[in-house]
């Protein structure tokens, strides 16, 4: 695509501003130079980006999913412009932290909270990475920490640190067959309909390993996004059964009228690392480190 960015800083300042005029003035140039660059963009792409609605310009259809890359190209622009100059005058004082499945987030303010007691000077990002996949963010330094447990191929060139393991079980209605077993085989899982978060959508290359016992043959997978109050409420209105951490899914028990059902004779669980780049952290990198470690690997911290 034929697209640079002046013609993503002309299209956002124009659906910002509403009118050419407008947007010309926020930019500091001619209005007639910016409706020949909006006309030549247009042209390229072989498509109209805005309507005329009155006196106001408004994105259509294709230029509002154009505004959402240019919004994302530009904002990443203005937060390594602000880290570089950081980084220029050696006021690099922040950690930029990650953690797959936004589940987790629940214990993260008492390591804030502890963090900022100890270093009240740096100021802690939270960060989101594409396809959930921070190994590569890091290894990009598009990150400083991060709290995996998902395997990535590229585990092997990062730093880890174990912290602790959680039991999967399966979420069923306090009715439901399963509810009264004391755990379930891979047998279990064959024909049952099962509602996913949608890291584990089996058309994803790499696809994730599905949380059920290995040879198990559900009739339906359905993934929905990371938000498991959604997936809570599937179960809950009887579209299928899901699997979840027991921390994760214990809250809901009760109010939702759940049963949480472990999978295998041995338990089945997950471990979660702290991963970071290998060789020596900056202090305040590896004093963040130190409040995650201590947080996540006392029993019943999550």
């Amino acid at each position: 695509m034929d697209v640079d960015l002046r013609d993503l800083e002309l299209l956002a300042a124009t659906a910002e501003a509403g009118s050419l005029t407008a947007a010309a003035e926020r930019l500091y140039v001619s209005q007639p130079a910016l409706s020949q660059r909006l006309t030549r963009l247009e042209a390229r792409l072989g498509m109209a980006l805005f309507d005329r609605k009155g006196r106001r310009l408004v994105p259509n259809a294709a230029g509002r999913r154009l505004l959402v890359a240019a919004r994302h190209v530009i904002g990443e622009l203005d937060s390594a412009a602000r880290d570089l100059r950081e980084i220029r005058d050696g006021r690099d004082r922040r950690v930029r932290f990650t953690a797959q499945c936004s589940t987790t987030f629940p214990w993260l303010p008492p390591v804030l909270r502890a963090f900022r007691e100890r270093a009240p000077d740096i100021d802690v990002r939270i960060e989101t990475v594409a396809d959930d996949a921070p190994i590569p963010a890091l290894l990009a330094d598009l990150v400083d920490v991060a709290l995996v447990t998902k395997p990535d191929l590229q585990m092997d060139r990062v730093s880890l640190t174990r912290l602790f393991e959680d039991e999967m079980v399966a979420v069923v209605p306090a009715g439901h067959p399963w509810a009264s077993r004391a755990h379930l085989t891979a047998r279990d899982f064959d024909g049952a309909d099962l509602v996913l978060y949608d890291f584990y959508d089996q058309k994803r290359i790499p696809s994730m390993p599905l949380p059920i016992p290995v040879g198990a043959r559900p009739a339906r997978i359905t993934t929905m996004p990371v938000v498991t109050d959604l997936v809570i409420e599937m179960v809950a209105g009887g579209q299928g059964v899901t699997v979840l951490p027991n921390w994760v899914a214990a809250p809901y028990a009760a109010s939702h009228g759940l049963a949480l059902v472990g999978i295998g004779a041995r338990p089945l669980t997950r471990t979660w690392f702290c991963a970071t780049r290998t060789g020596p952290r900056p202090p305040h990198v590896e004093a963040f480190v130190e409040e995650l470690t201590a947080r996540l690997t006392t029993p019943h911290s999550v």
